[in-house]
């Protein structure tokens, strides 16, 4: 019977070279990555676009991990157990270096290079960058760190064999089966990647960290006790976090100090770290959230002591970097997913993407997506080793990150939602990949700073490293004379700017009032110049007229003599 045909319905996206189709993504890697990179993406592009890669995403992320407390004689294990497609997805992006790539081999671009690299796996399964993020951030801190086994620990960072549970620091290579073939080199030294996770929020304090209530004494041997609870502890099965605690108990002002602790001791034993519960939250499902309570838990100092905040800060501003990046390959995927449908699917006689209103929201989409791209890049460039002796670098990468974390990571939502809804009823499904994408990408808004967090932020750089902002008007600044919609917004807010730090100079309340529209203009500004600098004309064009000239709240709601041709076929 006709009633059983499957008629006007788009076909499976799947195929398709995640990398090499995304436009703005090759542009941004030829301009600031390096040499080598293409071809490498190319091959990881049509790896997480393949119909087996994204059977295994859909797999990891409807099977929720699940809590093992203790094992069936009753002894305390703490470990989580997950679907098998999500050591799959993971350990193909540890193969292909998503993690520490930039560390490895640092040269200018390779912070580039390993972005778009993270970008394509968390484009098609966000939930397992979580634990490769906090893995290349926290890599910033070990480098330096003056720890027990810190080269081994630092080799095992750097390592590409992915093994689904934890080591030792002398663990045995795997003898024989699946994963000892994907190794290689039997005669090779051989480590198991060790992943690395962040322990910082408690429950009577959440992003304010000096209220919490974690203690920490030192034992004998140089190493500390830890004895609190931490409210939110993602990746629980990584081999070791860095964890904020007070040092000093017995002192009217404890320190606030930064640890390493592992989950695996040297000696091989299990160090104490009791998984309470996994949080039942909003976003993906694949990995894993929990509260851990550690109790007597050792950990070595990281840092000095009571300087934890700032031990801990060049995790955090990596980990913000790759909310960008991630929300970034969010927006990718959405309006790839809505352009594909809309492309295959007819109503009232014509395509959809034939119609005008709708050729206006795939384009709207896609100025977005290229924007957050540009601007993620462009961060990542200026976090490649070779910065770290330029200082005007630095200071436009410690207000830029901050900037774009706020504005990228807060359009994530309104973006997969106006992308799920191209797809109408279908989009509204567990069993298409838009909506797991829309639950998704508000955490990248909440991770490592929420909104009002961000942008206070940002008021106390202006208040305090005035250097910042001299540099991130400095690199705006170069698109100054193309576009005079454009110069008159970096007039506008180079005025708001001096404008606040008088405020703030005075004592006054008011500039808070104003911080969210200061953030949000900056973050703008940034998207316009890297738009007008690297994008195509017609593209940057488009993308000053909509987010300047005429900004509006929803998404296809676009001025006129915009080339919409232009930007769909990028899209």
């Amino acid at each position: 019977m006709i009633t059983h045909e499957v008629l006007n319905q788009a076909p499976d996206r799947v195929d398709v070279n995640e990398f090499e189709s995304n436009a703005a993504l090759v542009d941004a890697v030829k301009i600031w990555g390096t040499d080598a990179a293409s071809a490498l993406l190319t091959e990881a592009g049509a790896l997480v676009g393949s119909a087996d890669f994204q059977r295994d995403a859909e797999l990891a992320g409807t099977h929720e991990p699940v809590l093992h407390t203790h094992d069936r004689h009753g002894n305390r294990i703490d470990e989580v157990e997950y679907h098998p497609a999500y050591h799959r997805v993971i350990g193909d992006a540890i193969a292909r270096g998503a993690h520490t790539s930039a560390w490895a081999e640092p040269k200018p671009g390779a912070s580039v290079d390993r972005a778009a690299m993270f970008s394509l796996f968390a484009q098609v399964e966000p939930g397992h960058a979580c634990p490769i993020s906090m893995t290349h951030a926290g890599a910033a801190i070990l480098k330096a760190a003056d720890l027990p086994g810190r080269d081994e620990w630092w080799a095992r960072a750097m390592s590409r064999d992915y093994v689904p549970s934890l080591h030792s620091p002398s663990a045995s290579r795997p003898a024989s089966g699946d994963l000892a073939g994907r190794l290689g080199d039997e005669g090779a030294e051989w480590r198991p990647t060790a992943l690395f996770g962040m322990a910082m929020t408690e429950k009577q304090g959440g992003s304010d960290v000096r209220a919490n209530t974690t203690r920490a004494t030192p034992n004998a041997d140089g190493s500390f006790s830890i004895t609190g609870h931490k409210w939110f502890c993602s990746a629980p099965m990584s081999d070791a976090f860095f964890v904020l605690a007070k040092t000093g108990a017995d002192s009217p002002e404890p320190k606030l100090s930064c640890f390493f602790v592992p989950r695996t001791l040297p000696d091989g034993t299990r160090n104490t770290f009791l998984i309470q519960r996994l949080k039942d939250k909003l976003g993906n499902r694949s990995n894993a959230s929990s509260e851990v309570e550690f109790d007597g838990t050792i950990g070595w100092l990281v840092g000095e002591e009571g300087r934890g905040v700032r031990a801990i800060l060049p995790m955090v501003s990596r980990t913000r970097l790759d909310c960008v990046i991630g929300t970034a390959a969010g927006m990718r995927q959405s309006v790839a997913e809505a352009a594909w449908h809309v492309r295959h699917r007819s109503a009232f006689g014509r395509t959809l993407i034939d119609q005008p209103a709708m050729t206006a929201v795939i384009a709207d989409l896609q100025l977005e997506a290229e924007a957050a791209t540009f601007t993620a890049m462009r961060l990542a460039r200026a976090h490649d080793e070779d910065a770290e002796g330029d200082a005007g670098e630095l200071a436009f990468r410690r207000l830029a990150t901050a900037v774009a974390k706020y504005l990228v990571c807060k359009r994530g939502p309104a973006h997969a939602y106006e992308a799920l809804e191209c797809l109408g009823g279908n989009g509204y499904t567990e069993a298409f990949p838009l909506a797991r994408r829309y639950r998704e990408q508000p955490v990248m808004a909440i991770w490592e700073g929420s909104g009002n967090v961000i942008a206070l932020d940002v008021l106390r750089a202006l208040a305090r490293e005035p250097e910042s902002f001299h540099a991130f008007f400095t690199e705006v600044g170069i698109a100054r004379g193309d576009f005079q919609l454009f110069d008159e917004e970096l007039d506008a807010v180079q005025d708001l700017a001096r404008r606040l730090r008088g405020m703030l100079q005075e004592g006054s309340g008011a500039a808070e009032l104003r911080a969210r529209e200061f953030t949000e203009r900056l973050g703008v500004l940034l998207e316009a110049s890297l738009m007008l600098r690297y994008a195509p004309i017609p593209v940057a064009g488009a993308f000053v007229a909509a987010r300047i000239g005429h900004p509006s709240a929803l998404f296809g709601s676009l001025p006129t003599g915009i080339d919409l041709a232009a930007m769909v076929a990028r899209a």
